[in-house]
């Protein structure tokens, strides 16, 4: 089987400390890289979950959201289309 080299840039401290664990549980950093690739392939998704909380479906701007459209619908407040604007 040939092998192949990924580059990856990456934060020297984490770098340091990824290499630190990987010594601690007995493996080394292209060994740990190479689990997770394989595991990728097996799963055929990330082996774990990448999330990010959208604030806008936080209960409180859900919570605004809502009293807002009743608000709206009620006569308070003027409704009007969405302005589009160019960033450029």
């Amino acid at each position: 089987m040939a092998l192949s080299t990924i580059t990856a840039r990456v934060d020297e401290t984490d770098k340091i400390k990824f290499d630190a664990f990987c010594t601690s549980v007995g493996l080394n950093t292209s060994t740990a890289i190479n689990l997770f690739v394989k595991a990728v392939l097996r799963e055929r998704r990330i082996p774990f979950e990448i999330k990010q909380d959208d604030p806008f479906f936080s209960p409180s701007n859900q919570a605004y959201i809502l009293k807002s459209v009743q608000e709206l619908r009620s006569g308070k407040g003027t409704a009007h289309e969405l302005i589009e604007v160019d960033d450029e």
